[in-house]
This record gives C-alpha cells, sequence and structure tokens, in this order.
C-alpha cells in the first residue's frame, strides 16, 4: 500500500540517502538547460539573497506610457556602436539593453539584426522613422535608474507586468529562504554508482537551482527529506517519489509567468529530472490583466500543491498498477497498436518492460513505464514529448 515516510533527522542520518529506480517515468531536461545556460552571476544560493536582488531591482525602476512619435533617438558620432533614446519625462538619454532594443526594432517593424549591424546614426535614423509612422501610437517603457539611466524593456501599452520579485516572494511563502528551513529545498544529488539519491549537499554555485537575470527568474525546489512511498519495485524495495516544482517568470516580456508541478525520483548533479511522473504546468500571459491572474491563479496553485496530500497521486499510482489489461501477447500488441504506436515501436515497448521488469507488460501501469522509457531513448524533443503525452493520457485514464 502507498506510504507517506516522514524520516527525521533521529531516525535517518542525512548521509543515508534513498536508493530510487530512475527507469521508471519521464526526464525533464529544462532545469538542466538552465543550470547549463547560467553564469555565476545568475546563480544565487537563498531565495532571501535572490529577492532582495531582484526587489531592489524594481525599486529603482520606472515605467511610463508615452506616444511613439514623441520618442527621439539620439546617435553618437564619436562612438559608432552608441544609440540612446530621449523619451518623455526625462532630459537624461536612456540606453536600451541588447533585449530592449531587439523589442523596439520589433515594435516598430524593423529588422534588429539588421540594425544591430549599422553604424549607430544609421540605425538611429531607421529607428526614428519607425517610431514617427509606428500606427499603435503607444508604448510602455521599463527603465532602470542605476548611475545611468537604462531601458530595460519596451513593450505594447497593455502589456501587464508581473514583477520578478512578486513570483520569489510568493514562492518564500511556502519555501522560506529555500535551503531547508521549510521542506522546500534546493534538490540533492543522485549517486549514479549507487543509484541512491542524497537530499542533503551543500548549497553552491555548482549545485543551486536559482536563477536570475536581467531578463528573467528561474526556480526549481524540492521536498526530498520526505518521500513518498507509491508501491514496490520487482525487486520489492519501495518506489520511491518525491515532490517538485519549478517556476519562471520575466518582468521583461522575455517568457511568460508559469509554474510546473510533479513527482520525481531524482536530480542528477547537472539538474536533470528523472523518474517524473504526474506532470503538470499552467502559464500566463503578461496581458492586460495578467496581475489578477497570478494572484487569483498562480500564486494559490502553488500553494495549494505545496500543502496537498500526494493521496490523489498514489491513488492513481497504485489503480494503475491494478489494472491489467493484457495477459497474452496478442493483447499487448493490439491494446498499443490501437493506441496509435507503429508495430516497430509496440516490439520497443514491450522489450524494454520485459528487460527492466522481468516479465512482459500487463497493467497500465506496465505499459505507461515501457512507453516512457522509449521515450528517453528519442534524440529529438517533439517525438518524446508525443510519447510521453501518451503515456500521460494513458495513466489519466485510470484515475
Amino acid at each position: 500500500m502507498a506510504t507517506l515516510l516522514f524520516p527525521t533527522p533521529a531516525s535517518r542520518p542525512p548521509s543515508a540517502g534513498y536508493k530510487v529506480d530512475i527507469s521508471r517515468g519521464e526526464r525533464i531536461g529544462r532545469v538542466a538547460s538552465e543550470w547549463f545556460s547560467r553564469p555565476d552571476d545568475e546563480r544565487f544560493l537563498s531565495l532571501t539573497e535572490l529577492h532582495a536582488t531582484v526587489k531592489a531591482r524594481a525599486e529603482r525602476a520606472t515605467t511610463r506610457t508615452v506616444e511613439t512619435r514623441e520618442v527621439r533617438v539620439e546617435a553618437s558620432r564619436d562612438n559608432p556602436e552608441r544609440l540612446a533614446l530621449i523619451v518623455p519625462g526625462r532630459d537624461q538619454p536612456v540606453t536600451p539593453t541588447h533585449w530592449s532594443f531587439g523589442q523596439l526594432a520589433s515594435l516598430v517593424g524593423a529588422p534588429a539584426g539588421y540594425l544591430r549591424q549599422l553604424p549607430a546614426p544609421l540605425a538611429g535614423i531607421n529607428m526614428q522613422h519607425g517610431l514617427l509612422s509606428h500606427r499603435a501610437e503607444l508604448m510602455k517603457t521599463l527603465e532602470t535608474e542605476d548611475g545611468r539611466v537604462e531601458l530595460r524593456a519596451v513593450t505594447g501599452p497593455d502589456y501587464g507586468r508581473i514583477w520578478d520579485h512578486e513570483l520569489v516572494a510568493a514562492v518564500m511563502k511556502i519555501a522560506g529562504n529555500g535551503t531547508g528551513d521549510t521542506r522546500w529545498k534546493v534538490p540533492g544529488l543522485l549517486d549514479w554508482s549507487t543509484m541512491t539519491y542524497n537530499p542533503v549537499v551543500d548549497i553552491s554555485q555548482d549545485t543551486t537551482t536559482l536563477y536570475a537575470s536581467d531578463r528573467d527568474v528561474f526556480l526549481f525546489l524540492v521536498d526530498d527529506l520526505h518521500p513518498i512511498e507509491a508501491g514496490r519495485l520487482p525487486n520489492g524495495d519501495p518506489d520511491l517519489f518525491f515532490r517538485g516544482f519549478y517556476t519562471w517568470n520575466s518582468e521583461v516580456g522575455s517568457k511568460t509567468l508559469g509554474m510546473a508541478s510533479f513527482y520525481l525520483r531524482a536530480v542528477c548533479m547537472n539538474r536533470n529530472i528523472w523518474g517524473a511522473e504526474g506532470f503538470e504546468e499552467i502559464s500566463i500571459r503578461h496581458s492586460k490583466f495578467a496581475a489578477n491572474r497570478f494572484a487569483h491563479e498562480a500564486a494559490p496553485a502553488l500553494e495549494n500543491f505545496a500543502s496537498s496530500s500526494p493521496a490523489p497521486f498514489m491513488a492513481g499510482i497504485k489503480a494503475a498498477r491494478e489494472c491489467i489489461i493484457a495477459r497474452k501477447d496478442e493483447d499487448r500488441e493490439s491494446f498499443l497498436r490501437k493506441r496509435g504506436f507503429s508495430r516497430g515501436e509496440t516490439e520497443k515497448i514491450i522489450a524494454r518492460v520485459l528487460e527492466e521488469e522481468g516479465r512482459p507488460p500487463e497493467s497500465i501501469f506496465d505499459f505507461v513505464q515501457g512507453i516512457t522509457a522509449l521515450a528517453r531513448d528519442k534524440p529529438h524533443q517533439d517525438a518524446r514529448l508525443d510519447l510521453e503525452g501518451k503515456a500521460a493520457k494513458l495513466l489519466v485514464s485510470v484515475r
């Protein structure tokens, strides 16, 4: 029967860790992509530190909605790469970032890549023409003053900004500083040699999963000190899961706001998520009413997941294990073929279950594990996501 384990420091020394079977479930590479791409100055060791940084940035910011025809482009004759804007309400030139220059170019219908190749005076002439003839007439700016005035974002007038610090603050309500003062924390590490997941590791720039740049924030936290036992492995060991979520935002418009929640079996050094089940995701575009949607949808969803019981997840896994749908080879092949799998895929799915379980698939859970195992072998993301989607639908069908 599925149970939730609550080990204490007295009953389980921090170095013990948990035996896990990552041959099951999905591999999620989203966090690994963030981990690979973040330089040191975008990595933070606690939510407290991260929040202080993005909050201070917001406090130095000014937003305004201006008429595009009133914006003046100023190009330097002495520095062919220097281009600035004079916006209404500011006497001091505003210097666009690489990101906001691209936004501005897109807003007025100019090719940003081409403009960047031109000397500043020529780029300025083209940009000025676009601003004067821009049909939408209005644009919203985000300016930050820190020695000089920097233009961080240019959007349409109805852009609904959700500040990065608002998202971090919402996470802090359930996760504290993200380093272990609550059950939610930066994840531990999988030891590949023993297939043991150790939840207790030092948080460093190499292991942290708290990121922020001038364009976005991204946070990944787990509850990995409280494993969930959802059935048994073929050798009789418990099949252990942990709860996890990641969330992201961009106050300058480079991406939506969103969060994904799931159950996982392990996280490795390069922050790949292994053995994931029950993946769910929501996203919110920065439209006119985005702030209201964040307050009424995203933030409550985060709190609900953090405090919810894993009982429905465990019941779903139990039901999938008990739902026997094939006992003969022809039944297995017919079951998969009717659900859109090719003959070759059908043979591979059955073979993977036979290899990993020591018997051919019989239950819904067996088939789901075989499908996700096949998906992990796919080098192309589209093919992998298609298979994982079929597996998810199959698992949901018995809940």
